[in-house]
């Protein structure tokens, strides 16, 4: 669940200082690890190419890398690589068939991959949504790399969640994160530092993204009104609703 990786495509490359062979591990201090093909420093910034050529890329803060390894391990089924876009297009047809705001996936999937499908934890989560194999299994997920396959598992398992606790959205991300029986346990958010960060990072983030959208609107009222002739309206600020409000359209 780290958020330091930014997931590009497409982008031509712009210097080289380190390569190395293909089938690495670049292994995080959170934990994390991201098999690459190779790798080329670009100042503060590694370049972690997980394709055979340059379509395909991460970029990671050096200093959040510990160290390379090789990676022995049978790589995951090869899937399509999706472009920002068309991830886009899945979010938003699959938010909208669970009638959940997109905005809230995209800050899950932020929060636990940072939209890298083939992401893979420590405990052995899996692609976006950072589905566990069993939890994949049970949600009929039959390739958790598959960014369309994994987005719809994880989106019909929050959705679960959330209707679980009301649509608590709080309790449902820490069940999301820890698990629904620690959340039983607890009554609440358990005492996690991670989960408790989790829940925080992904809320302050969906809700900056609302008030932003209130903004846009208000300014765009604003302007259709001066364009037409009328007094400029004051408009107040909006507050974000309650986060139990947000998460359904």
């Amino acid at each position: 669940m780290f958020t330091i990786i930014k997931f590009v495509t497409g982008v031509a490359l712009l210097t080289a200082a380190i390569s190395s062979s293909a089938s690495d591990l670049a292994i995080l201090h959170n934990g994390f690890s991201i098999r690459h093909e190779r790798r080329d420093v670009l100042g503060a910034v590694t370049r972690l190419y997980t394709a055979a050529d340059a379509s395909s890329y991460v970029d990671v803060s050096t200093d959040q890398i510990d160290h390379f390894e090789k990676d022995f391990s049978v790589p995951p089924p090869a899937t399509k690589r999706e472009n920002p876009k068309n991830l886009n297009e899945i979010i938003n047809t699959i938010s909208d068939r669970h009638h959940l705001d997109p905005d809230l996936i995209n800050s899950v999937i932020h929060a636990e991959s940072a939209f890298n499908p083939r992401a893979v934890s420590p405990k052995g989560a899996q692609g976006l949504m950072q589905l566990m194999p069993g939890t994949a299994s049970q949600l009929g997920v039959r390739n958790a790399f598959d960014p369309h396959d994994n987005v719809e598992g994880g989106t019909s398992y929050l959705r679960q969640l959330l209707e679980q606790y009301n649509f608590d959205l709080i309790k449902a991300l820490a069940a999301y994160n820890a698990g629904p029986h620690r959340v039983q346990r607890y009554r609440g958010v358990p005492p996690y530092y991670e989960t408790r960060a989790y829940v925080a990072r992904i809320v302050r983030e969906f809700n900056r993204k609302k008030l932003a959208e209130q903004k846009a609107s208000s300014a765009a009222k604003n302007a259709q009104s001066k364009t037409k002739g009328h007094p400029r309206a004051t408009v107040k600020q909006a507050s974000v609703p309650e986060t139990s409000q947000q998460v359904t359209r």
